[in-house]
C-alpha cells in the first residue's frame, strides 16, 4: 500500500458532509489530526455538476451537489498551496461523483483513495482503514 506522506490532506466524506484531517505523522507513521468539518451549503441554489438521471431523488441530487462543492473547495485549496498530497476516503457513490468533477491539478495530487464510508467512524478506525 502507498504510504501517506507527512502533511498530506486526508478527506473523509459522504454525500452529507466531510472531515478534513492532516497527517502529522513522520517516518511513515499515520497520525491524523482533524482540521475542520464541512457540510453542504445552499444546495437549492446550486445543483450538481453534469447531467443527472430524471429518476434521481432530491437527496441524491443534494449529495451530488455537495460532492461538487467539496471538489471546488479542494481546487481552491490546491491553488493556494494548502496541500501537495491528497487522500480521499468516501463512499463509492460520492467518490465517483468527486472523481468526475475533479480538476486535473487536484487529481494529480491524489496519492490514495478508498471507496468506503467512514464519515461516522472514529479517527482510530479511519487510521486503521488507511494502513
Amino acid at each position: 500500500m502507498t504510504q501517506i506522506p507527512h502533511n498530506a490532506l486526508v478527506v473523509v466524506a459522504d454525500g452529507g458532509g466531510a472531515t478534513l484531517f492532516r497527517n502529522t505523522g513522520t517516518g511513515g507513521e499515520l497520525t491524523l489530526k482533524e482540521e475542520r468539518k464541512l457540510s453542504p451549503k445552499d444546495l437549492s441554489e446550486e445543483g450538481p455538476s453534469g447531467s443527472r438521471p430524471e429518476d434521481q431523488s432530491p437527496r441524491q441530487t443534494d449529495e451530488a451537489t455537495f460532492a461538487k462543492q467539496l471538489v471546488q473547495m479542494l481546487h481552491k485549496m490546491s491553488n493556494g498551496n494548502k496541500f501537495s498530497d491528497l487522500v480521499i476516503v468516501a463512499d463509492p457513490q460520492t467518490l465517483g461523483q468527486m472523481r468526475s468533477a475533479m480538476h486535473k491539478t487536484v487529481e494529480a495530487s491524489v496519492v490514495r483513495s478508498l471507496a468506503k464510508d467512514l464519515t461516522n467512524h472514529s479517527v482510530a478506525d479511519i487510521t486503521k482503514a488507511l494502513q
